[in-house]
């Protein structure tokens, strides 16, 4: 994981990785947790939490002495909180998908794995693609990145109408209370402030008008709610780095769900997830789009993990 908190960014987590990966405390602290990239996450998510809250000042400069200090507060947390990374940078990555599927009917959206349903408020953020932009202008967050050969400019002049969103989570965040902002704010990889700033003010947009996020499997309650949707509208179901913590056959499960309600028509899937047709690894993503009733699945762009860049590729 030291290679990935390097090309995302963190030089902190890349270094703390690299000396601790052979730490026994470590190895005692994280268990066999599986798998085994989710460890790091999660215990570095523990680390900025006690950070976060006070309870501990600089922990990075002392990082074993908190871990030893620390030791079964974050066990515990290492074995029973997931990972939370609610990035919301990365409706950035997922607009023009929005874009893409938008016909002239009002969208009700679904999302996979919400966490505490920043990315579900996505059409209330202001949004930049070098010269470009969409969304409101008076929008108290704007996002942007490095943007190569797109999204076009008309698809830019799509106009949309949200009408419902909803979420569905194992374990969903409040974001209404103190700790369930402060678990969204842990795992954002602590040297990373800007990352940390645009989750705080997409917190307050979300506060305003609090998400309706199911609490569950998703691949258990997605068909109910595919069957009883309006056909009048456009449903759309979508997830940003959520799929990846699925076991293979729960991701063929889900995916056989969504072609089977397809089938009747009103319906969209957007998926930024890692691309499972390239070698490069966990960082490369991609970002691809379905809708019926034509079902024709198209890749528009690939992205990093946390949608810094986009190159359009449609």
């Amino acid at each position: 994981m030291a290679d990935d908190f390097e090309r995302g960014g963190s030089k902190l987590y890349a270094a703390l990785a690299r000396s601790f990966a052979a730490d026994p405390l470590v190895a005692e602290i994280v268990g066999d947790r599986k798998p085994r990239w989710e460890a790091p996450l999660r215990l570095f998510g523990g680390v900025h939490y006690l950070e976060l809250s006070g309870i501990v000042q600089h922990p990075w400069l002392k990082f074993r002495g908190v871990l030893e200090s620390h030791r079964s507060w974050l066990t515990r947390f290492v074995a029973e909180q997931p990972v939370q990374t609610n990035e919301v940078q990365r409706s950035w990555g997922l607009l023009p998908g929005f874009l893409t599927v938008a016909d002239s009917r009002p969208l009700d959206v679904i999302e996979l794995g919400p966490s505490g349903g920043l990315n579900l408020f996505w059409d209330r953020y202001r949004y930049r693609y070098g010269d470009s932009s969409w969304g409101p202008a008076d929008a108290p967050l704007e996002l942007s990145g490095e943007a190569r050969g797109g999204p076009p400019a008309e698809l830019l002049g799509t106009d949309v109408e949200v009408r419902r969103r909803i979420g569905i989570d194992r374990r969903p965040v409040d974001i209404t209370t103190d700790h369930g902002a402060r678990l969204l704010e842990a795992f954002v990889w602590a040297d990373q402030t800007l990352r940390l700033e645009r989750v705080r003010r997409a917190v307050e947009i979300a506060r305003a008008d609090p998400p309706v996020v199911l609490e569950g499997d998703y691949v258990e309650i997605l068909p109910a709610l595919l069957a009883g949707r309006d056909l009048g509208a456009l449903t759309v179901v979508f997830s940003s780095a959520s799929t990846v913590y699925l076991r293979d056959d729960e991701r063929a499960e889900l995916q056989s769900a969504i072609l089977r309600a397809g089938k009747r028509g009103s319906l969209a899937w957007i998926s930024y997830e890692v691309d499972r047709d390239d070698e490069v690894g966990y960082q490369n993503f991609v970002l691809e789009v379905q809708a019926w009733p034509n079902g024709a699945r198209l890749r528009l762009a690939r992205l990093d993990g946390h949608a810094n860049s986009l190159e359009w590729i449609a």
